[in-house]
């Protein structure tokens, strides 16, 4: 069983309750991924028997760090339509509310589509060597990435050099694994800080929320299998102790399957 899908196994404790447990091969210099927090989440809907349709969004508010060991996960349904499903969860440790969530899922059908959207050029994943630069274990380790441009570069430099915060690169889980709605989750928060990008120092830095927005359809990441992703991060503005941070995930046949957005909270 691939690390995702095991570590992400939530027990059933009640109809809307379930539990489970951290991960080390998803861990950051602080505690927990937060890709995993988002995955985790995300899983308690798609394993509910009460879910209809396809993750369309999902949103995970950070409130504390999600320490080693184990936490629960309440999952409410909220409201089903015709089109849509609406649901709120909340993760918690003890008496701590690590996170907060809204997942909507929606039910797709073969009706005009438009897809302006293009993907960058970039050469094939073979012809782009894979980026060693991070240490090994935790998260970082779960992922190949080959950036094309923006590779982080951890050298020192003077607080006036200030970088581009745009990146190109493939990527994909390891090791591999076909992608699904609960890997793109995980995927969609597996971008460096871009604050740490830009910068080339390491200060201390925590989502504070993430939006991913779905949109491939079933037999989308079907055919995606475990091809690497087409992936861009970028970063509009770092003022007052926050910053954006930009992502778009593309398939192989040119698709946009995600998009994500979050802000980052960073101290100097």
């Amino acid at each position: 069983m691939h690390p995702l899908d095991k570590d992400t196994t939530l027990e059933r404790l009640s109809p809307e309750r379930l539990a489970g447990r951290t991960s080390t091969h998803y861990s950051n210099f602080n505690g927990t991924f937060g890709g995993f927090t988002a995955a985790v989440l995300l899983r308690a809907v798609l394993d509910d028997p009460r879910r209809q349709g396809v993750p369309i969004a999902l949103t995970v508010n950070y409130s504390a760090a999600l320490n080693e060991g184990t936490f629960e996960v309440s999952v409410r349904e909220r409201r089903t339509g015709k089109s849509t499903q609406h649901w709120s969860l909340e993760l918690t440790q003890g008496d701590t509310v690590a996170a907060t969530a809204s997942v909507v899922c929606g039910q797709r059908r073969a009706v005009w589509s438009h897809h302006p959207a293009e993907p960058p050029h970039m050469p094939p994943p073979e012809q782009v060597p894979v980026f060693d630069g991070f240490k090994p274990g935790g998260w970082t380790s779960q992922y190949e990435m080959r950036f094309a441009k923006g590779a982080p570069d951890w050298n020192p430099r003077a607080d006036g050099e200030i970088r581009s915060a745009h990146s190109q690169l493939w990527m994909r889980d390891v090791p591999e694994r076909p992608l699904d709605y609960l890997s793109l989750a995980s995927m969609s928060d597996a971008f460096v800080i871009r604050a740490f990008m830009v910068r080339g120092k390491f200060v201390p830095v925590g989502t504070i929320t993430l939006t991913t927005f779905f949109h491939g359809n079933e037999e989308a990441m079907q055919a995606q299998g475990t091809h690497p992703l087409l992936c861009t991060a970028d970063a509009h503005l770092f003022a007052d102790g926050f910053a954006d941070q930009i992502a778009h995930l593309w398939g192989k046949d040119g698709r946009l399957l995600a998009t994500s957005t979050q802000i980052v909270w960073y101290k100097e």
